[in-house]
């Protein structure tokens, strides 16, 4: 049976739930450019922005498609990112050599990262359990795989799920084959499989739907540019965010044009942590803070010197700052009465002035 969606998930040494600041995933891609110089360079300046988690991607050309140039195989959408190239080339491209992986993970766990990575086949499953990582994510175009779902929940370990492009039914026959071969633990993503993605297709409410229909917790895997999304699922529960990562956008990449450079990793950490704590709990009245307001709220004044037996008019009694007097409520109810002594200009009203 699964968690609820409101209970704590431990990966690694980080606990995730709605009782805790988002977890930022800060994925690596293939915006490395094949430089492994490059890659650890990234994960320093990924700790440095404050993520808490890194994660790669495990394939090969050979594991993800077949070296074919022609038909399917080329990507001719001229609106994609990639257009003009085939499906093979692209992943030679953007993948992480394997002889890599325990580098870079050494070098987040050196930072006290999370580290883990998305596999797209029944090898890089071995391969990555051989590492002994804490954590396995499932992308949108491999939730569909079961076999290799339940190759991933058989490790008995915490499974991160993008939903792109699966319909529900599709998500729930995925989520009931990784929970019935093994996965107690198990957080959806929320994903819209463009790239880059518009922000309207983002669809964020789904996030909190998700939690409910499948009772574990839900967050977002971000394609759209900039933070404000990301912000935004914060604030409708998401407990984990994962956004693509570039040390340099103006120097290219597979990925370049909806990742993130270190100083808007930054402010994702920051912002996202900061529209955490903002949702608080259902609060009327004053907060510990706002005590000390209270005096600079409208009250009843004596706005003109009076003598003992005048009447108080609209004229000489006032709502005005600060707030000492009696409320402005009050106001109807005294207007005509008489004042039993005399009474300075800028007294507070109070009820023993009549």
């Amino acid at each position: 049976m699964s968690k609820a969606p409101f209970q704590d998930i431990q990966l690694g040494q980080h606990r995730v739930g709605p009782s805790h600041p988002p977890l930022i995933i800060a994925e690596l891609s293939g915006n490395h450019d094949q430089s492994l110089d490059k890659a650890l360079a990234m994960i320093d300046a990924a700790a440095a922005a404050g993520a808490q988690a890194v994660k790669l991607q495990t394939y090969t050309a050979d594991t993800m498609t077949l070296d074919i140039d022609t038909g399917e195989f080329y990507i001719e959408d001229k609106n994609s990112l990639w257009h003009g190239t085939t499906l093979y080339k692209l992943y030679q491209i953007a993948y992480t050599p394997w002889d890599w992986h325990q580098a870079i993970f050494e070098r987040a766990k050196s930072h006290g990262m999370l580290a883990f990575s998305t596999p797209f086949d029944l090898t890089a499953v071995d391969f990555l359990e051989s590492l002994d990582v804490p954590c396995y994510k499932i992308a949108s175009f491999e939730n569909i795989d079961h076999p290799l779902l339940a190759a991933v929940a058989k490790t008995g370990k915490p499974v991160i799920m993008s939903t792109g492009m699966a319909s529900q039914s599709e998500l729930a026959e995925s989520v009931e084959v990784l929970r019935a071969n093994g996965c107690k633990d198990l957080i959806l993503l929320k994903c819209t499989s463009n790239y880059p993605a518009r922000p309207v297709d983002a669809n964020l409410l789904t996030i909190p739907h998700l939690a409910q229909l499948f009772q574990c917790q839900a967050g977002l895997s971000d394609h759209t540019t900039g933070i404000g999304v990301s912000v935004a699922a914060v604030a409708l529960g998401a407990t984990v965010i994962e956004k693509h990562f570039v040390l340099d956008r103006s120097e290219g990449g597979v990925d370049a044009e909806f990742s993130l450079e270190p100083n808007e990793l930054k402010q994702l950490v920051e912002e996202t942590a900061k529209a955490k704590v903002a949702l608080g709990q259902v609060n009327y009245g004053c907060t510990e803070k706002e005590i000390a307001s209270r005096k600079h709220r409208r009250s009843l004044y004596i706005a003109a010197d009076l003598k003992a037996g005048d009447k108080l008019t609209t004229e000489n009694l006032r709502a005005i700052r600060p707030g000492l007097g009696l409320p402005p409520k009050y106001l109807s109810m005294l207007l005509g009465k008489t004042v039993t002594k005399d009474v300075a200009r800028g007294t507070a009203m109070s009820w023993d002035l009549v």
